[in-house]
């Protein structure tokens, strides 16, 4: 007996309501429930963003960080959409007001975030690592970041050529960034979310 599997288009994505609180993502035009993560995964993803945000108002960027706010659509070559939240999204401040009225997804057709973030959980441990980060490289992202509780490891993978270059940093290491290069972070102060 084969079960069918419903797919969704992106439109239909853009539009589903289940009646839940439940937020979804759209890989392969099929819905992923998003897990509510620890306690500390969300500590880590509120600090960051709050890292980021300092960082671009003590420069005057004319950017913004946004926590779970903010889906990129992936081309991910085959037949069905796929959307991703980050768990932290660096843009444009332009590009945030060009979503303030439409679904806050960054399509193909725009300009991709400066950077992304991901907090590796224990089920999407091998989608942070391969899935989404061939996903944000064609997307041609030019910084993302893996925060991995799990190994105690930061990783930056830098975007060359749409590939990504990857460098872990670990304990007192300072995290090196191409799109904050002033900002003075260590893994140790990511990975438990304190000054």
């Amino acid at each position: 007996m084969t079960i069918a599997i419903q797919r969704l288009t992106f439109e239909e994505y853009l539009n589903y309501d289940d009646g839940t609180d439940t937020r979804y993502e759209l890989v392969d035009g099929q819905l992923v429930p998003m897990s509510l993560g620890t306690g500390k995964h969300g500590a880590i993803v509120e600090y960051l963003n709050d890292q980021f945000r300092g960082e671009i108002k003590r420069q005057q960027l004319p950017w913004t960080a946004k926590a779970m706010m903010a889906g990129v659509r992936s081309p991910r070559g085959r037949s069905w959409d796929t959307s991703r939240i980050p768990d932290v999204t660096v843009l444009s401040i332009k590009q945030w007001d060009a979503i303030a009225e439409r679904e806050a997804v960054i399509n193909l057709y725009e300009p991709p975030p400066f950077l992304v973030v991901e907090v590796v959980s224990p089920s999407k441990k091998v989608e942070d690592y391969r899935s989404k980060r061939s996903e944000y490289g064609l997307l041609e992202i030019s910084e993302y970041w893996i925060v991995d509780p799990l190994e105690a490891r930061v990783t930056v993978c830098i975007l060359e050529h749409q590939f990504y270059d990857a460098i872990a940093f670990r304990g007192g290491e300072q995290i090196r960034s191409r799109v904050f290069p002033h900002l003075a972070l260590t893994a140790t102060q990511v990975l438990t979310a304190k000054e």
